[in-house]
């Protein structure tokens, strides 16, 4: 489903000082349905990667290729559509929007879609999300009303509501207490296991990465560790 190919990384021009080196000489693979949890310390180039798997960003050089495609020859249209279509989105912070509610909120990625036929099908998914959530009784509360991990739920169904083929989550559970964190992160990988959704998860809880398929900690600009291809 996915390959990096010698993926470099850095900010600034390499022949001109002040240039930052982030990724190096990077590559990896990911099967479909497969779960992955990069491991590393502040700064050390975790969110950069997952955004060039995102296609949020592009390498300096390397190669992309995801389904079939290499993102890196994409246009910023084509990119956009795979963002919304084919990849979910879980950041640390939630990004809920505050005057919407749950549903309103979960509902969001789909309003790119020129169907207006599929609204129904698309709220009926977005309820099926929300009780697969367990935060069925917030689904008309603001965020403003709900718990933290109430709230990174309902990030996760929003993630989900375009059926993905990846789900990338960044510190997922970062401003989250141990208790919530574990919830969260079983929740994940549970999703990866039920509905065959390929993960990659970056963050700091080592105990909580333990459960994915393969785990990989970025260091000097590489990853290193189990099934590093």
């Amino acid at each position: 489903m996915l390959e990096l190919i010698d993926i470099t990384k850095g900010y600034g021009s390499p022949d001109m000082p002040g240039y930052v080196p982030v990724l190096k000489s990077l590559s990896m693979k990911l099967g479909t349905g497969e779960s992955m949890a990069v491991l590393g310390p502040s700064g050390c180039g975790k969110s950069t990667l997952l955004n060039l798997i995102g296609a949020l960003d592009k390498p300096s050089a390397g190669q992309i290729r995801f389904m079939g495609q290499e993102l890196t020859t994409l246009d910023d249209t084509n990119l956009a559509f795979i963002r919304n279509r084919e990849i979910g989105f879980v950041f640390q912070m939630h990004h809920l929007l505050p005057h919407c509610t749950v549903l309103e909120n979960i509902l969001i990625p789909t309003l790119a879609w020129p169907d207006t036929g599929k609204r129904a099908f698309h709220r009926k998914r977005a309820v099926e999300l929300i009780e697969k959530m367990g935060i069925t009784e917030c689904m008309d509360r603001r965020p403003g009303e709900l718990s933290g991990g109430q709230r990174q739920r309902a990030a996760v169904a929003r993630a989900l509501i375009n059926s993905p083929k990846l789900l990338l989550a960044d510190e997922p559970t970062g401003s989250l207490d141990h208790e919530t964190a574990v919830s969260v992160m079983n929740l994940l990988y549970n999703l990866n296991r039920t509905e065959n959704i390929s993960l990659v998860v970056v963050t700091h809880a080592i105990d909580l990465a333990r459960k994915f398929d393969r785990v990989h900690t970025l260091r000097d600009g590489r990853l290193t560790g189990e099934g590093t291809s």
